[in-house]
Formats: structure tokens, C-alpha cells, sequence
């Protein structure tokens, strides 16, 4: 099974300059919790990545006015992406190598096609999120 067969098709994405109000209106509409972050408005190439966390832990968790901040000031930079056509096992293993619950689904040019959470491996592939919330839950440096 390929990464096509699970990911969220077509995601709503933000450029760096979108309004944190903005950003999290739109993951309240789309019922997710990351937004990938894209260069223009035109469907451009992925630059970042945007999660409820890193609004809440890198604006009010530190004291930052999130009504005067875009997705620009508090995105994580890198962004991990998988291939539509990459498996299931590739994509696990990403998550599991960057600890991260989500990846954007890019193709060749660096469009956004799509977002594979853990819920989509765990729908699918059951015995495969068990080792990949595991791993992804551990703290950074533990084994």
C-alpha cells in the first residue's frame, strides 16, 4: 500500500505571511491540527509546517500576542515530506526517524498533495501505529 492510498488528499495550506486567527480558523473548518506552510497562494512549494502546538508553545507560552503574529513567526521549518507513491513503511519510518505525527504528501515540484496523520496509518495499518506512536512518543533522547 502506498501513501496515496491514506493520505488526506488536497490540505488546506497557509503562506508565512497568514494570520495565526487565520491559521487556526482553518484548522477548526479542516479538523486537523497541522496546516503545511507553501510559498504564495497559487499552490507554490512546501517551506514549513504550522501545528496547534507551535502556536501554542511558541506564542502564548511565551507571553507572544498570537492577534499580531503570522504562521511565518512560529512554523517548524522543516517540514518532513513523503512521496504520494512512497509506502506505508517509508512513511512510517519518517515519522518515526523525525518524531513527528504528521507528514506532507509532496510531488515532484514540491507541491502539496496531501497529509498522512498517524490516524490514517492507524485506520489502515493498525499493526504498523502501534510502533509508530511509540516511537514518536518517546522523548527526544530516549531509546
Amino acid at each position: 500500500m502506498q501513501v496515496q492510498d491514506v493520505m488526506t488528499p488536497n490540505p488546506a495550506c497557509c503562506t508565512r505571511d497568514t494570520g495565526l486567527t487565520d491559521v487556526a480558523r482553518m484548522m477548526v473548518r479542516h479538523n486537523c491540527g497541522a496546516i503545511p506552510v507553501i510559498e504564495g497562494n497559487d499552490g507554490g512549494k512546501v517551506v514549513g509546517v504550522i501545528t496547534d502546538r507551535d502556536i501554542v508553545c511558541r506564542t502564548l507560552a511565551d507571553g507572544k500576542d498570537p492577534f499580531q503574529l503570522a504562521a511565518g513567526d512560529c512554523m517548524s521549518v522543516s517540514a518532513i515530506t513523503v512521496r504520494p507513491e512512497a509506502s506505508i513503511e517509508e512513511c512510517s519510518d519518517l515519522m518515526k526517524q523525525h518524531k513527528v505525527r504528521r507528514v506532507v504528501v509532496q510531488d515532484p515540484s514540491g507541491r502539496v498533495r496531501g497529509m498522512v496523520a498517524q490516524a490514517d496509518i492507524a485506520r489502515r495499518h493498525p499493526d504498523k501505529a502501534c510502533e509508530v506512536v511509540r516511537q514518536v512518543s518517546q522523548p527526544v533522547g530516549a531509546r
